[in-house]
């Protein structure tokens, strides 16, 4: 059994093994290569715990899902909170509204791009240039008089600008750029 026929098929079995398991080894350490690859160069920035809020995709740097950013209401709150007191055009007498910079949320993310484009859940949309943000606003409200804003009253998130604080928001552009019901964002070029 030790014979020339026996050692012939213990090659050919070989030779079988090997041109079906190096190709697979070879896909196998490329896959590998590329997972591993991802993984490096990922941001690492926090998962929400909670309920997504707000996706901001685009010409951005830093992400946690994929090729997006998706905060909560915690991630939100993590970036720093301002908070100012100021009237509107659709609400009733002064309103406290408290929520994280725009042009920090934008920094965050890394943002890119010279435009961003704010979506509201019923899908109005309109642009935003990105040197338009200032220090003092507008901020992505997520807390009207210190208590969450419900989809009826135009939350979870608004962005909202110190209206009273200086006669430059108070203009059919600025208000135009008050997206309530906001929950996505587009960083463009």
């Amino acid at each position: 059994m030790h014979g020339p026929t026996s050692i012939k098929h213990l090659e050919e079995t070989t030779n079988v093994r090997e041109q079906f398991f190096r190709p697979m080894a070879s896909c196998l350490l490329t896959a590998a290569l590329c997972l591993s690859s991802t993984f490096a160069t990922a941001d690492n920035l926090p998962l929400p715990q909670g309920e997504i809020l707000l996706t901001i995709s685009g010409a951005v740097e830093h992400t946690n899902n994929g090729e997006t950013t998706v905060f909560d209401i915690e991630m939100l709150q993590q970036l720093g909170a301002m908070e100012f007191t100021t009237n509107t055009i659709w609400t009733e007498g002064p309103q406290k509204f408290t929520g994280v910079p725009l042009k920090a949320l934008v920094a965050y993310v890394d943002a890119q791009g010279a435009t961003l484009r704010a979506t509201a859940i019923n899908d109005y949309a309109v642009d935003i240039p990105v040197d338009s943000l200032a220090d003092d606003g507008p901020i992505v409200a997520y807390f009207l008089n210190d208590v969450p804003m419900s989809v009826r009253e135009k939350g979870p998130l608004w962005v909202v600008y110190p209206y009273d604080s200086n006669d430059d928001y108070r203009n059919e552009v600025i208000y135009s750029r008050s997206v309530w019901q906001l929950d996505r964002i587009v960083i463009k070029d």
